[in-house]
């Protein structure tokens, strides 16, 4: 595994030392939609001490993370599948669950509170954005991955090259972001406002649960899914697997 360093990607860091997420997520850096840009400059945008930030990530030890680095030495098909089954069972689980939650939360504070009717129309336009864009993984973007897998040849899609959807879920994802953003915004840091009922803290704490998952999500794919797939559909012909990760997982 490659030490990080300055110069890496904050969605290398992520990927490779997924002990470094809790740390990105203390400092509020964005490892996923932002993954492109270097340790050295998100902490710059965001006005933290660089050097500081890569001490805590090599001195970081693992606390309630999911160890995700082994998604780079696993199949594609184990990938997309372990997205299905955990981030998208839990965004259909969680995103009516908070929707109730929210309504009811301003129906009983919005009176004295009225940023609590912007904070239900983010989440709204958010949940929006999240539903069909988990129907267009699952039926267009993720099977034409596994075909790229499995194929022992050139795969011809109807939508052209696997970059093309890549590209549109990365837009999406930029969408989400800054969705999740403005959650963040408007809700003071998820600070439920102290003459609230528990319900409204509930409603807190659960969107920073929910926040901590999409981010973990959409690095999953940013950061490893979408370039590993998009590497692979440029061998021809495709060689058996065992064949292929010297190079595949470099």
């Amino acid at each position: 595994m490659s030490e990080a360093t300055l110069k890496s990607t904050v969605g290398q860091v992520a990927a490779r030392h997924p002990d470094a997420i809790r740390v990105l997520e203390q400092h509020g850096i964005d490892y996923c939609c932002g993954g492109d840009k270097s340790l050295d400059a998100a902490c710059r945008d965001a006005g933290i001490d660089a050097q500081f930030v890569l001490y805590q990530i090599e001195h970081a030890k693992t606390a309630g993370y999911e160890v995700c680095d082994k998604w780079h030495d696993a199949l594609l098909t184990e990938l997309c599948d372990h997205i299905e089954q955990t981030h998208h069972v839990f965004l259909r689980e969680q995103l009516p669950l908070l929707t109730q939650l929210i309504d009811q939360v301003v129906e009983a504070h919005a009176r004295r509170h009225p940023e609590l009717r912007e904070v239900r129309d983010a989440f709204v336009e958010l949940r929006t954005e999240l539903e069909p864009h988990m129907m267009k993984e699952e039926q267009i973007l993720f099977p034409a991955v596994r075909a790229l897998e499995q194929a022992s040849h050139r795969v011809q899609f109807p939508f052209g090259s696997v970059q093309n959807p890549i590209r549109m879920m990365e837009h999406e994802h930029d969408n989400a972001g800054q969705g999740l953003r403005r959650l963040r915004e408007l809700t003071g840091g998820f600070s439920a406002p102290e003459d609230t009922c528990n319900s409204c803290h509930g409603l807190y704490e659960a969107l920073v649960k929910f926040e901590a998952n999409l981010h973990e999500h959409i690095h999953k794919e940013n950061n490893v899914l979408f370039p590993l797939a998009a590497e692979m559909e440029t061998w021809q012909p495709v060689a058996a697997r065992d064949d292929r990760l010297p190079n595949h997982r470099s």
